[in-house]
């Protein structure tokens, strides 16, 4: 009798847990320790590289600059991947359902991914003015596409023996895709929207570079480019470290929902063994 991989976690020492936050804590305090003697070493002035203090008491500082600024950028980003998950799964919906429709719109979904962003950043301003909405069109830009991919995948990616079960109890295409397909994409959905998550946090910061310019936007893109510019290197690598901790939580939310509220689609049953 094989042993299912929930057993596996069981089985597993307590201690298991432990080593998975304290080895990337140490690898961290290592980088913070090498950091600070570069700087100590090499007399480096701030403007340059701050030594790790330099930039804690920035953020210290600058604290209520840049929790307003996670709260702004957050908030971008989440209306980003949640557009981002909107339209990437309609449109892997379609392509599901129509093969030529698929060959004819996917290279251009492609192609919109591969268009630089800082490109046409400033059209989308043009056209949609210097606003939230022109930032949260340009996180979904940049993250729908893990969306759209993956989901196409698992909504095409049927076992045969499911498909042909449904067809022989003569399952409309609309019953085939809403108690088969969809609930077998979901798995590929939460791999996509892991994905997009911190793709979603990037396009906000990037499109809160262009949009905050001669605004008074102040999300944690606005408050780079003006550190940026004021040579504030200390406080500008301390919003780039609250970024971090924002792609960071995106990443852990959406494994939080999956294995909550996801977790009968999402799960991996043992089946041999069960048997």
């Amino acid at each position: 009798m094989k042993t299912s991989p929930e057993n596996l976690n069981r089985n597993q020492p307590a201690s298991q847990g432990w080593v998975n936050w304290v080895a990337p804590l140490a690898v961290f305090l290592l980088f913070l320790c090498i950091w600070q003697v570069v700087v100590t070493v090499w007399s480096l002035p701030k403007a340059v590289l701050p030594s790790p203090i330099q930039v804690a008491a920035a953020g210290w500082d600058n604290g209520s600059l840049i929790a307003k600024g996670l709260f702004a950028t957050g908030k971008a980003a989440v209306f980003g991947l949640a557009g981002s998950i909107g339209i990437g799964t309609l449109l892997a919906v379609v392509f599901s359902q129509s093969r030529w429709l698929r060959v004819s719109l996917y290279p251009y979904i492609i192609f919109l991914q591969t268009v630089p962003i800082v490109a046409i950043a400033p059209l989308l301003i043009i056209w949609s003015g210097n606003n939230l909405r022109t930032i949260v069109l340009v996180a979904v830009i940049i993250s729908v596409f893990p969306i759209v991919a993956n989901v196409t995948s698992g909504l095409l990616s049927l076992d045969r023996n499911w498909l042909d079960l449904f067809q022989l109890n003569g399952a409309s295409r609309w019953q085939t895709l809403w108690k088969l397909q969809l609930p077998a994409a979901v798995r590929f959905l939460v791999i996509g929207t892991r994905i997009a998550s911190g793709l979603a946090v990037i396009g906000a910061i990037v499109g809160e570079f262009f949009v905050g310019n001669g605004t008074s936007y102040d999300g944690l893109g606005t408050l780079m480019t003006q550190w940026q510019t004021r040579q504030k290197t200390d406080a500008l690598i301390a919003a780039v470290g609250a970024s971090t901790l924002l792609g960071v939580s995106f990443f852990l939310a959406v494994n939080l929902v999956s294995g909550t509220l996801l977790r009968r689609w999402t799960r991996t049953v043992d089946f041999e063994a069960a048997a």
